[in-house]
């Protein structure tokens, strides 16, 4: 099969490397999926660049996909045969991605795909979509409550919008131009904040008339935790987080958060339990059996391109998630 490796970390255009490789065959309880897009998101190139050293042997990269099962190990129902999919944990753990023609992975990594929902979408479902269900289900948000999605069009902050806004929740986002604000306005968000030219707490504060949000949403705790102390989440507020640019955080001023009764969650998608993982399969799946979500595509680049879709990812010029089509080498 023709797929995408590298053999060490370092740079896109050193390492990664497109040609053939043995294709892979379901063992006992997996499927066979012939991928039509593969997912590039964030923590893709961060594993290749060496968060997660290569210690044999090759990597193919990539947990998100979707594609259609073209074959099923022993244990799994032959009616999954042909069955439209996306996948999650993909490359999680083991060392053969997406970024190829088929993959082989567990029967229940590869979720049925809605007619409706092209694969190009599918391929952004695994990291960002249930990322997003599970921030917006720590968030606790009630109707009529206001959440900040900060960086509102990204990955998953789109997602997780837009789910925030279908649990009946007004929704500010954070952008940094007026090409992601158009983004946003296209979705019929109208409440944005220009955080590189505006002060975020001022106008959150003038927006939510000085009362603040009842929820925070955020990928980066390093810069975003400063917002408690500047009065953003109100009292008995949820502060989700799911990421860091930084591994050390901090001062945080304790009494800040204490005396708000501010609650602090974090989580990593692919170490979801098992029961907030079936939540999220679950409630993801609804959405898109009736169509409710948008779906943020930016480029999309065939498998060979893989180093040109590793450093648009990188340099975050791309507006929405990077998608590569398996099927146009």
């Amino acid at each position: 099969m023709l797929a995408a490796w590298y053999a060490k970390n370092g740079s896109a255009q050193d390492v990664l490397q497109y040609g053939e490789q043995p294709q892979s065959q379901p063992a006992e309880g997996e499927v066979l999926v012939q991928l039509v897009c593969s997912g590039v998101n964030p923590s893709d190139v961060k594993s290749r660049g060496g968060t997660r050293p290569v210690r044999e042997g090759i990597v193919i990269p990539h947990s998100d996909g979707a594609g259609m099962i073209t074959a099923v190990g022993k244990g799994v129902e032959t009616s999954r045969i042909g069955e439209r999919v996306w996948i999650w944990n993909g490359q999680y753990n083991r060392p053969l991605g997406t970024a190829a023609e088929f993959i082989a992975l567990p029967s229940q990594q590869a979720v049925q795909l809605p007619d409706a929902i092209s694969f190009e979408a599918g391929a952004c479902l695994g990291i960002p979509a249930l990322t997003a269900y599970r921030a917006v289900e720590l968030a606790h948000l009630e109707p009529g409550q206001t959440v900040l999605v900060i960086g509102g069009t990204s990955g998953v902050a789109f997602y997780a919008a837009q789910m925030a806004r279908l649990h009946g929740a007004r929704v500010i986002s954070t952008v940094g131009s007026q090409e992601k604000a158009k983004v946003l306005q296209d979705a019929g968000f109208d409440d944005i904040v220009f955080y590189k030219t505006e002060s975020v707490a001022d106008r959150v504060k003038d927006i939510t008339s000085g009362a603040g949000v009842n929820a925070i949403i955020d990928m980066d705790f390093s810069t975003s935790s400063k917002l408690v102390d500047e009065g953003v989440l109100a009292t008995h507020g949820q502060f989700v987080c799911y990421g860091s640019n930084a591994r050390e955080v901090g001062p945080l001023t304790f009494g800040s958060w204490l005396m708000r009764s501010i609650t602090l969650s974090i989580f990593l998608v692919y170490e979801l339990t098992p029961a907030q993982r079936s939540r999220a399969l679950n409630g993801l799946q609804d959405f898109l059996r009736e169509d409710s979500l948008k779906h943020l595509i930016g480029e999309v680049f065939p498998l060979q391109d893989i180093i040109a879709a590793h450093q648009a990812v990188e340099n975050g010029k791309v507006i929405g998630n990077v998608v590569m089509r398996c099927d146009d080498a």
